[in-house]
């Protein structure tokens, strides 16, 4: 809890900061980088060019304030849980929030000038190192769950198998070089990938391990990032595409992530766009390794048939579920997806009968899924209910 001398002074000037909270998060990064070019090699720069990192950093210490000025509000912790979760993908330690809370607190004093006198500053200092402590908790707690030394989490993995799942889309098969099991995971969790690019750089990002459990591989399809309106086409995606074979290694985080199921019989919707699939993909493989008696019905919209990841995949699993329910939508409808029974056009979940008990797991880009999200809390079902994995900054999270 803040100290009540802190409370006062970050209820009353919370406005301001939320009101440039974006402009202090593009003078932090900067700031930083220029003083630990080292951290480069922990941040997505795409998301950075593009400023989903800034916009989701802004909203994050927004939303903590708010949390710890108004505890009866919306609750804070699945958001916490949700970071520290990306961060454990990543290795973050301990001793890196202390350059963050340094560069943070003076872009604060940077944008905000003459209005951080020393006690402002004292008190948005107390918040910032409440939401690092906090973190810091929770990441040692999930390190010491998955049995990581966050010094030594990122190990060396050898590419064993290469497939092209679909139009854009490969699946890569990796194997530990080190004789060691995979750590153990739970079906929806992702793992980050660090690539050395052409120009040097070393890039990390998240994709979601396409199966259940396997203790000797670990397995991720990737859908290559094309851009969009003038942007460049994702540097990571695109190196894996092109440049990635067979017996080459890549360095590999510990598994993370708190889209998961739970143990519980009531039915499952399992909601899903394009590459959204894969989560999707690793929950109906461990749930026919289990036999599990839960009704499950599964919804997933894409381009067309070609561009369907992991179809065989699934349907290989759907076949010893037998109380599963599949629902496909395609733009492009050909004879191969009349074949799949896919409608045209957009999904429609209002053509999908729909328990207001499931359990709800959801995976796609963030238009798509705050559309989906809105039409289930508006036909009854607990937003409670609802999980989903995000592709890079939790902006929806941020929304709301």
């Amino acid at each position: 809890m803040l100290s009540p001398q802190s409370e006062t002074i970050v209820r009353a000037t919370a406005p301001v900061v939320a009101e440039h909270a974006v402009q202090i998060t593009s003078r932090f990064y900067p700031s930083m980088f220029e003083a630990h070019p080292e951290l480069l090699n922990l941040f997505n720069m795409g998301n950075q060019a593009n400023g989903d990192q800034r916009r989701a950093l802004a909203s994050a210490v927004v939303a903590y304030a708010t949390h710890l000025i108004d505890p009866q509000g919306r609750d804070f912790r699945p958001v916490l849980e949700r970071i520290a979760h990306k961060h454990v993908s990543l290795g973050i330690h301990r001793d890196q929030y202390a350059i963050v809370g340094h560069h943070l607190l003076g872009a604060v004093a940077d944008v905000l000038g003459e209005a951080v006198t020393p006690e402002v500053a004292a008190a948005w200092e107390e918040v910032y190192w409440l939401f690092a402590t906090e973190l810091i908790a929770e990441e040692a707690r999930l390190y010491k769950q998955a049995g990581v030394d966050p010094m030594l989490a990122w190990r060396d993995y050898e590419v064993v198998d290469r497939a092209d799942e679909a139009l854009d889309t490969v699946t890569l098969l990796l194997a530990p070089t080190d004789d060691r099991p995979v750590p153990s995971h739970q079906p929806g969790q992702y793992v980050s990938v660090a690539v050395t690019l052409p120009d040097g750089t070393r890039q990390p990002r998240q994709y979601t391990v396409s199966t259940g459990y396997r203790p000797n591989t670990l397995q991720i399809t990737v859908r290559r990032v094309r851009g969009v309106g003038g942007a460049p086409d994702g540097a990571v995606s695109s190196h894996l595409h092109d440049r990635v074979a067979v017996g080459d290694r890549l360095e590999v985080g510990p598994p993370a992530g708190d889209m998961v199921l739970e143990e519980r019989a009531a039915p499952l919707l399992l909601i899903s766009a394009g590459v959204g699939i894969t989560p999707v993909a690793a929950i109906l493989d461990d749930l026919a390794a289990r036999g599990t008696s839960r009704p499950v019905t599964v919804v997933h919209a894409d381009r067309s048939a070609a561009s369907h990841p992991l179809f065989e995949a699934t349907s290989t699993s759907l076949s010893s579920l037998g109380d599963a329910v599949v629902h496909t939508w395609y733009e492009d409808v050909d004879a191969t997806g009349r074949l799949r029974g896919a409608r045209s056009g957009l999904m429609d979940l209002d053509e999908v009968p729909l328990a207001t008990d499931a359990d709800v797991f959801m995976c796609g880009p963030l238009p798509f899924m705050r559309k989906v999200r809105a039409g289930l809390v508006r036909r009854g079902v607990p937003a409670s209910q609802i999980r989903y994995e995000v592709f890079g900054p939790d902006l929806l999270a941020a929304a709301g």
